[in-house]
Formats: C-alpha cells, sequence, structure tokens
C-alpha cells in the first residue's frame, strides 16, 4: 500500500498528458496572464482586509505587515514559476507535489487548495456584499439587515463570536451565481472581462493613493506606529513572542502580515490556468512574477495612505478605503472608490472561482474524484463546467452564514501550507531530476526555496490555534474521501497493480 501512496508522476507523463483528449483551449497570453493574477490579488486586501489588520492586529505597522507577507510571497512565486514553466498542464501545486512527493501529498495538496480558492472565494463574496452596501447607501438605498450580513461574527474586543440578527448574506448569494454563470460559458470571456475591470480598479487604486496623499496626518503613523509591537508569532496558542488579544490571538505586526497574507492569494492562480497558456514555459512565469510585484508595490503604497489618513483604532473593518474618503468628505472620491473597490472584488472573485474547478479537474483527471462529474469538460465552451457550478453553490452557501474573519484566517492557513509544499518540491526536483529542462528557474538556489518554507511557517504560527484546529478537520474530511473512494480508482493505483499482475503472470511456468 505505502508503495501506492507515495507514488509519482514522471515528468515526461505530466507532458504526454497535454497531448491527450478533454484539454481546455491555449487562448491565454502574457498580458492575460498578469491580468489574471493582478485580477485576483488586488481587491480583497486592499478594499477589504487592510481595515481589520490595522484595527485588530498591527495599527500603523501594517505597512511592514506588508512587506513581511510579501516577501514570504516572492519566494514561493519563483518557485511556483520554476514548476509551472516546467509542466504546464492544470493543476497548479497539486500537480508539482504529484510530481515530486507522491500521490498522497498531492491529494493533501488539492484538497488544500480547495480550501485556498474555494473558501477565500466566500471570503471575497462577503467582501463584495460589504461594498455592495455601502455603495446603495450613496443613493440612500439598503439591504434589509435580515439579509445583509451572515447570522454570527467573531469579536476579538471580547474574544467570541457573538450573533447579528441576521439570516444570511443575500448579496453574496446573489454575485456568486452571477460570476458562476460567466465562468461556465468560456476562459476567454472571462478573461476579457476581467482584463478590463483590473484596468479600471488600478487606475481606482492609483487614484486613491494620490489623492489619499493629501489627507495624510502624519501624526497617525508617529503618534504609535505600532501598538501592538513588531512581533506576534505563536505555537499551537502559546505566544511565543509579542501581545496577546482578548481571544489568546497573537498582536503584532507578524500576526498582521499572517492576517493580511490573503490579500496575497490568486498570484498562484495564474499557475492552475498554465494549460490555457499559448507559450506557458515563458508566459506563466512572466504572469505570476509580473503580478505579484505588481500588486505588492500597490498594497504597501495603500496602507500607508490608509493608515496616515484615518488612526487606526478608526478604521472601518468592513470597507476601510471608502470609509477612509467618506471621513475626509469627499464625496465625489466615495462614489469613485465605492465603485472602484466593488469592481475589483468582482475581479477577485472571477479569478478564484475560475481556478477551483481546474484543481478538481486534474484531480478527477487522475481519479481521485470522480471522472465523469469533476473531469466533464462542456463540449461547446471548453470549460470544467459542472465541477465550475458545484463550486458556485459552495461559494454561495459559505458567505451566506459564515463571518469574514474566520473564513479568511482559516483560508490563510491553507495557503500558506501550499506554499510551503511547493517550495520543499523545488528542492525536491532539484535533486532527483537534475537535468531537466527548465525555462525558468528559481534564482538563487537552495536559499530561496529554503527562505520560502520558513517565511511561510513563520505566518503560519501567527495566527491563532483555531485556524491551526479547522486545518486538521479539513485535512481529517480530505482523509476519508481519499481512502473512501481516491485510493480505490486511482489511476496510478491501478496501472501499478496492472503492471505487478502482469510481472507475476510471465513468471509462471
Amino acid at each position: 500500500m505505502a508503495s501506492h501512496l507515495f507514488a509519482k508522476k514522471s515528468l515526461k507523463q505530466l507532458l504526454d498528458e497535454m497531448a491527450g483528449e478533454e484539454r481546455l483551449h491555449r487562448v491565454l497570453g502574457p498580458v492575460q496572464l498578469t491580468s489574471l493574477g493582478v485580477g485576483a490579488v488586488i481587491g480583497t486586501g486592499i478594499f477589504i482586509l487592510t481595515g481589520q489588520a490595522a484595527h485588530d492586529k498591527a495599527g500603523p505597522a501594517l505597512i511592514l505587515s506588508f512587506v513581511v507577507s510579501g516577501l514570504a510571497c516572492v519566494f514561493a512565486a519563483l518557485c511556483y514559476a520554476e514548476f509551472a514553466s516546467m509542466a504546464p498542464v492544470a493543476g497548479s501545486a497539486y500537480t508539482y507535489a504529484f510530481a515530486t512527493l507522491g500521490e498522497l501529498f498531492a491529494w493533501i495538496i488539492g484538497w488544500d487548495l480547495v480550501l485556498e480558492y474555494a473558501v477565500a472565494s466566500s471570503v471575497v463574496a462577503h467582501g463584495w456584499s460589504a461594498h455592495f452596501q455601502e455603495l446603495i447607501q450613496l443613493f440612500n438605498l439598503s439591504v434589509p439587515h435580515a439579509v445583509a450580513t451572515a447570522p454570527f461574527d467573531y469579536q476579538p474586543d471580547v474574544g467570541r463570536i457573538v450573533t447579528t440578527g441576521a439570516y444570511f448574506d443575500l448579496p453574496a448569494i446573489v454575485i456568486a451565481f452571477l460570476v458562476t454563470a460567466i465562468l461556465v460559458k468560456g476562459i476567454k470571456e472571462s478573461a476579457s472581462i476581467n482584463t478590463g475591470i483590473v484596468i479600471v480598479k488600478v487606475a481606482i487604486v492609483i487614484f486613491v493613493i494620490v489623492v489619499g496623499a493629501f489627507y495624510i496626518d502624519p501624526r497617525n503613523w508617529t503618534n504609535n506606529f505600532a501598538p501592538y509591537g513588531y512581533t506576534g508569532v505563536s505555537f499551537f496558542g502559546k505566544t511565543l513572542w509579542g501581545q496577546t488579544g482578548a481571544g489568546g490571538e497573537p498582536l503584532g505586526m507578524f500576526a498582521g502580515a499572517a492576517i493580511i497574507f490573503f490579500a496575497y492569494i490568486g498570484f498562484d492562480s495564474v499557475s492552475t490556468h498554465a494549460e490555457e497558456a499559448k507559450r506557458p514555459a515563458r508566459d506563466v512565469p512572466i504572469g505570476i512574477v509580473a503580478s505579484l510585484l505588481i500588486c505588492t508595490v500597490l498594497y504597501i503604497l495603500v496602507s500607508g495612505v490608509l493608515t496616515g489618513m484615518v488612526p487606526y483604532k478608526e478604521i472601518s473593518v468592513d470597507a476601510p478605503v471608502v470609509d477612509a474618503f467618506k471621513r475626509q468628505g469627499l464625496t465625489v472620491a466615495q462614489y469613485l472608490v465605492a465603485a472602484g473597490a466593488l469592481a475589483g472584488i468582482t475581479s477577485v472573485l472571477l479569478v478564484m472561482m475560475l481556478s477551483q474547478p481546474r484543481v478538481l479537474l486534474a484531480m478527477a483527471r487522475d481519479g481521485l474524484l470522480p471522472r465523469s462529474f469533476f473531469g466533464a469538460v462542456h463540449p461547446r465552451f471548453r470549460t470544467p463546467w459542472k465541477s465550475t457550478i458545484l463550486t458556485g453553490i459552495f461559494v454561495a452557501v459559505l458567505a451566506a452564514f459564515v463571518p469574514l474573519r474566520i473564513m479568511a484566517e482559516m483560508t490563510n492557513i491553507g495557503t500558506l501550507l501550499a506554499f510551503v509544499i511547493v517550495c520543499a518540491a523545488v528542492l525536491i526536483m532539484r535533486r532527483t531530476n537534475p537535468n531537466a529542462e527548465r525555462p525558468f528557474r528559481a534564482p538563487l538556489y537552495p536559499v530561496v526555496p529554503i527562505l520560502g518554507i520558513l517565511t511561510c511557517l513563520l505566518l503560519m504560527f501567527s495566527l491563532p490555534v483555531e485556524n491551526w484546529w479547522r486545518l486538521f478537520v479539513w485535512m481529517a474530511i480530505g482523509f476519508v474521501i481519499y481512502f473512501m473512494y481516491g485510493y480505490k480508482h486511482s489511476d496510478m493505483r491501478l496501472k501499478m497493480d496492472a503492471s505487478l499482475a502482469a510481472a507475476g503472470g510471465s513468471r509462471r511456468p
């Protein structure tokens, strides 16, 4: 059994699979791939999580939190880019783990990517709802409270969960289903819509930076730049370095980095579209690295402007940027920022929900999930339509009933684990396949992958202990599914068993 669990796909197998049937259309160039990366990254971090991280965790030191998270992502991005250039097929980190660590680890990372993309999409849908409601308030409209948000929320000031008086988040459900309909139609149409939205929201982000800079009060930085300190590292609920919040969670700049890390989730989604890239060996690394660098610079500038415009304790958690302009009486700017925020968050949701079905597709092709459902490609649109619809339903339900704070932290720990495995996989692949063609190579080997592992682990330990328990429960569910279905239907296991049977038969007299 052990040999089956850790059986690996050779690089040749991955490349041979690209010539098979049921492949996706190669229609994406470097600009579209970079746009997909920027579309996935810019939006949630700037327009949603900056408020939570500054208010609850880091204060104005959030600027440094973005730097720390950005560095961790740069190391991981370079490792992703190397793999994407070597094996330009759908599946992202799942595929890379299969080639280096074996089937069981591939399943773990694939299940982990469900946590990243599907749950992250739910966070974004919830944020979209909050900004939609902010926007319509400018026109004296509102959504009834009973269907305006999740029925409960976590309050860090008191360290416990409280009820909101609502039943579910209706706008989040609506946007999840609208995006699902667009994604079923096709990747080319989805990418074109995303590119248009990205142009709008980058323009709005630059507008926020330029206009907001005139309303910065330096005292908001100098009076208490790091109110919770520059640390915030814990180990399974025990704070090792820094202050502790009312609920026992770590506080400080590193704790802020662990939360704001969610803002960077998405650049790796470029690698899930390698099978749809025109020249993947060149274009995918460009898309990954370019999108991450663009977003990191913009994030640092926006976080500086936001914490300079508003005292950190007064920053809105749900719609921080829009609220900052509202406080300054900038009515026209408020309309523009609110509309830009809504557009930006829409593109994040579009790319996140675009990526999830492609990971499920890769797993289904290996027999680990039912091929008839998750491996089904629409005969006309050439999209994994069934898994796209299922993803849309999952996102809508989660966004409707689970609050932003809980989902964001849960997503972070899953994504950080994926990054650790990808960085480790580069170390392994360089040793096991030193002569493989690598159109892009992560520089300064082995320093970059090692630093990627260490920085991602540091951020994982800066998250509250509840996130570790949620991760363990999620992984336990994944193991049940794997051993009940995936292991029994694995193409790799069936081929190995057939080979052993043939070898045994040939030795018989």
